[in-house]
C-alpha cells in the first residue's frame, strides 16, 4: 500500500472520530431511552400503588367507623339494660303485692287460694313419693355400706393388734 499523505491521515482520523462520536451517541441514546422507560414504568407503578393505598385507607376508615359505632351501640344497650332491669323487677314486685293484697283481703278468695295450694302440694307429694322412697333407700344403703366398711376395717385393725401382742 502506498504511503498516505498528511491530509489523507487527517481525513481518516476525522472520519474515525466521527464514527466513534456517532457510536457513542447511539449508545447514550439507547441508555437514555431505557432509563426513560424504567422511569415511566416506575411512575406508573407508583401511581397504582398510591391509588391502592388510598382505597385501602378509605376501607380502613370505614371499618374503624363501623367498629366504633358498634361499640357505642353496645355501651348504650348495656346502659339501657341497667335501667330497664330494676324497673321491670320493681313492676313485677308491685304486681305481685297488689295481687296478694287483693287475694288475701277477701275471705272467699283466701280460702280458694289455700285450697289450691293444698291440692298442688298433695299432687306433688303423690307424684314424688316414689322418688323420695327411692332416694331414702339409696341413702340407707349408702350408710349401711359405709358402716360395713368401717366395721371391716376395725376388725382388720383389731386382728393386727392381736397378732402383734
Amino acid at each position: 500500500m502506498a504511503p498516505q499523505t498528511r491530509t489523507q491521515r487527517q481525513a481518516t482520523a476525522k472520519k474515525a472520530a466521527a464514527t466513534r462520536k456517532r457510536n457513542s451517541a447511539n449508545q447514550s441514546s439507547g441508555s437514555a431511552k431505557a432509563s426513560a422507560r424504567r422511569t415511566t414504568a416506575s411512575a406508573q407503578s407508583t401511581g397504582r400503588a398510591a391509588t391502592m393505598t388510598a382505597k385501602q385507607a378509605a376501607r380502613t376508615i370505614g371499618r374503624r367507623t363501623s367498629a366504633e359505632t358498634s361499640r357505642l351501640e353496645a355501651v348504650a344497650h348495656r346502659a339501657e339494660r341497667a335501667i330497664l332491669i330494676p324497673l321491670g323487677a320493681a313492676l313485677e314486685a308491685r304486681d305481685g303485692i297488689t295481687e296478694t293484697v287483693r287475694t288475701y283481703s277477701d275471705r272467699e278468695l283466701t280460702r280458694q287460694e289455700l285450697s289450691r295450694y293444698e291440692r298442688r302440694g298433695a299432687t306433688a307429694l303423690r307424684r314424688n313419693r316414689r322418688a323420695v322412697r327411692r332416694q331414702a333407700n339409696e341413702v340407707r344403703d349408702s350408710v349401711d355400706r359405709r358402716a360395713n366398711d368401717v366395721q371391716s376395717r376395725a376388725n382388720g385393725l383389731v386382728e393386727r393388734v392381736r397378732s402383734l401382742a
